[in-house]
């Protein structure tokens, strides 16, 4: 007797289980084809007797777009702030050695130097003088002026007393008066501060120059630049 043997003919078949590799640049978001790919099985699983209203799709696709372009946006304006701080870094480290006016009228100096300032007023004034005083108080040069109108005006400090002697290296300041509508005023004097160094990466990512003296300034507060010549 001849006896059958009931085979499979999957039993030879072995099964794959496939894997996907997740592209490494996905990072598990949404794109703009992973949208279009989500509104076509959409589509082709809708309920026949409820066709899908075109505006609705329409609606849905502008979305899919505007998400695009706003990641897009997002990382032309990364680009172009890494562009604008490595501009930033290159303008500031060519300030190096040249003086930049802080709105400060007291500095140090070294022997033999000399000093460049600011005068500034809203209003014209007569008989205006110029005092350069040491950190005691005491008056070491008197530099007359006279009138002057409303504005600016650079002066420079020659680094010497009133007997034409060299002053001693050390913290000074100037103190500026005149007569303003006839009234007896203090009016205001900035100073000039060479730049020693350059700190690219500040408090709150800011660009620091360094100045003489011990004194610091953000970039962004320059308001003028003079050679380093005084």
């Amino acid at each position: 007797m001849t006896s059958v043997t009931n085979t499979n003919p999957l039993d030879g078949i072995r099964w794959q289980e496939e894997k996907y590799k997740e592209a490494e640049q996905d990072k598990g978001m949404l794109t703009q084809a992973d949208f279009f790919a989500l509104l076509t099985q959409e589509l082709a699983n809708q309920d026949p007797t409820k066709p899908v209203d075109n505006n609705e799709m329409i609606s849905q696709m502008t979305a899919f777009s505007t998400t695009d372009g706003v990641q897009q946006l997002n990382d032309s304006f990364d680009s172009f702030s890494s562009s604008m701080t490595s501009s930033q870094a290159l303008q500031a480290s060519s300030l190096v050695g040249r003086n930049v006016l802080v709105e400060d009228n007291v500095f140090g100096m070294e022997e033999g130097e000399r000093v460049k300032g600011k005068l500034v007023t809203d209003s014209a004034a007569s008989n205006v003088n110029i005092y350069v005083e040491n950190i005691a108080g005491e008056i070491i040069q008197t530099v007359p002026v006279g009138s002057v109108a409303a504005g600016g005006i650079t002066f420079t400090w020659d680094g010497q007393t009133d007997q034409g002697e060299p002053a001693p290296e050390g913290a000074y300041r100037f103190r500026i008066v005149g007569l303003v509508d006839g009234q007896a005023s203090e009016i205001e004097a900035m100073t000039f501060r060479k730049v020693d160094s350059v700190t690219l990466a500040g408090a709150g990512g800011s660009i620091i120059l360094n100045l003489n003296g011990g004194s610091s300034m953000a970039l962004s507060d320059v308001v003028e630049i003079s050679d380093g010549d005084s």
